[in-house]
């Protein structure tokens, strides 16, 4: 069939011209309409009939020759990436007196790194997609919606008040505790260089000389446990909550802890399985990885450790200005969608008793400053934020997402919409799992990935928000779950593409409208002795507000 599809694709070049001849055809057309002009002026009318023709013809091969390219292109990059892949080796830490076949004489032991995820040197696909004209209007339509929201702020303003001055309340507030953040996340950071490594360090020296390794082993996986329990996982959520940081700190504080406690997961789970599978008589040429290498992982855009990444050989440092603007103004652009669009409707939906007509009047509202933020998210921080430290640290690897716009299943959506957390949920999790209870359990290992993920995004959520209200646990577990199974891999065409679309626009609109409720409720109606049933019944259920 491919032999068939190319003798197609010459015959329809040899029949039409070369490309340059195409792109000469306007200026030939335009020729033989001067030509075919008489003396008179009156046109030839078969010349014309001729022309028309031949330009519906070449519309008619546009497609056909553009799907044709893009299959073989797709085809020979695809091919061009998976030798790549073979080819592609980290220069290994450990010496090579330590080799792979040795490596595999522990029985039962885990895969090494370089039979995981591979990293090669790629772009981030918007980086490639703004390099189209098309695509980057999108962008500059979406700039000019945010200079609306500014002008239709200042218009408000100067109408109700009369005054043209940007007040920046809700930021102020947002991030009004950000000297409690610096100091905090300074601790979580040298705690978290400090003790997984010491603990490796230490455990790996002792661990082939130890007479009973499994005890050796336990004592220092439990002190590790122990340690990012406490000082990684208690003692930040007490900050958070006895300094009642707003929001926009708490989300810091709680999103660099998950980020540090699966960084240090990551470096634990790569180099213990190299130690343990090296033979006891070479332990003594045993070499860790140096502190600059796990420095250098804790700041990488990536949660998978390696010792070695593909690096770029410069650094762009206009790139990262550009980057660092952008998410500046997807702040302000959420802000003022906050102001303009949120704020008003919520304060007044709370101010109304509790009925199923306003809370479906208030979802459908919410769905377009749901969808904004949605994406206002995924481009500030998986394309910008993430972009702009790989351009600082030289790292080659930009595939932080995929296409996931593209997804005509929810399976797809999930393994393509955040890579960097996905893959570290595939090996550590889903593959882990697998690895100790075999593989006919894959459906219990996706139930368990699908849980870890519910519980910590459920998590963060509710030690910023200060309530637990658990709405995005729910549409993990039950729509989630659901429609990974319903909409799976098979489901392809692009009416699978629109309900997928349809079902996430509905969902971020349930999101943003419940847990605004609940934040109006807890300002409205405070309670002055609460019970633990009072946090864990939803205050906007029953929270009535005479006026």
């Amino acid at each position: 069939m491919v032999g068939e599809d190319n003798i197609s694709v010459r015959n329809r070049r040899s029949a039409y011209g070369t490309p340059e001849e195409k792109n000469d055809l306007p200026r030939r057309l335009e020729g033989d309409w001067t030509c075919s002009s008489s003396s008179n002026g009156r046109i030839d009318v078969d010349h014309t009939m001729r022309r028309m023709q031949l330009l519906a013809e070449a519309e008619k091969l546009k497609p056909t020759f553009m799907r044709e390219f893009d299959n073989h292109f797709t085809e020979f990059v695809n091919g061009l990436v998976a030798k790549s892949v073979m080819l592609e080796s980290s220069p290994p830490t450990f010496p090579t007196t330590c080799t792979e076949k040795e490596s595999f004489q522990t029985k039962g032991s885990r895969a090494p790194p370089e039979h995981g995820k591979v990293f090669i040197a790629r772009k981030s696909v918007l980086d490639e997609l703004f390099e189209v004209d098309h695509i980057q209007t999108i962008y500059h339509m979406f700039i000019a919606l945010l200079i609306l929201f500014i002008l239709s702020t200042l218009v408000v303003d100067f109408i109700d008040e009369g005054r043209l001055v940007l007040e920046f309340d809700l930021l102020v507030y947002s991030f009004g505790k950000f000297s409690v953040v610096v100091p905090t996340w300074l601790y979580m950071f040298l705690f978290t260089l400090v003790a997984p490594y010491g603990l490796f360090l230490q455990w790996a020296k002792g661990y082939h000389g130890s007479s009973h390794k499994i005890i050796h082993s336990l004592f220092f996986g439990v002190l590790f446990m122990v340690f990012q329990t406490i000082y990684l996982g208690l003692v930040p959520v007490y900050i958070a909550l006895t300094y009642e940081l707003p929001p926009a700190c708490c989300f810091i504080v709680t999103l660099e802890q998950v980020r540090l406690v699966m960084k240090a997961h990551s470096y634990i789970r790569e180099n213990v399985p190299r130690v343990v599978s090296c033979p006891p008589q070479k332990s003594n040429s045993l070499q860790v990885p140096q502190v600059s290498q796990y420095l250098y992982f804790l700041f990488a855009p990536t949660l998978i450790y390696r010792d070695h990444y593909p690096r770029t050989p410069t650094r762009r440092w206009s790139y990262v200005a550009t980057k660092f603007a952008q998410i500046l103004g997807c702040l302000f652009y959420a802000y003022y969608m906050f102001v303009r669009i949120c704020i008003p409707t919520y304060r007044n939906y709370s101010r109304e008793n509790f009925s199923l007509r306003g809370l479906v009047l208030c979802i459908f509202n919410s769905i377009l400053p749901g969808v904004l933020m949605f994406l206002l998210i995924f481009f500030a921080f998986l394309h910008c934020w993430l972009n702009a430290f790989a351009e600082m640290l030289c790292f080659a690897d930009r595939m932080f997402y995929k296409d996931w716009w593209n997804s005509t299943s929810f399976a797809n959506y999930y393994r393509t919409w955040n890579v960097v957390v996905h893959d570290w949920l595939y090996y550590y999790a889903y593959r882990d799992f697998l690895w100790l209870f075999g593989k006919k359990f894959k459906a219990t290992a996706m139930l368990a990935v699908f849980t870890v993920s519910a519980a910590v995004h459920e998590y963060v959520l509710s030690v910023c928000f200060g309530y637990f209200y658990p709405v995005l646990f729910f549409l993990f577990m039950c729509f989630g779950m659901v429609f990974n199974f319903i909409l799976h891999d098979r489901r392809e065409g692009p009416i699978w593409n629109v309900i997928m679309w349809t079902l996430l626009f509905l969902g971020q609109g349930v999101i943003v409208c419940l847990y605004s409720l609940e934040w109006y409720a807890h300002q409205y109606c405070p309670l002055k002795n609460p019970t633990f049933l009072d946090y864990m019944k939803p205050r906007s259920w029953d929270c009535q507000i005479k006026i």
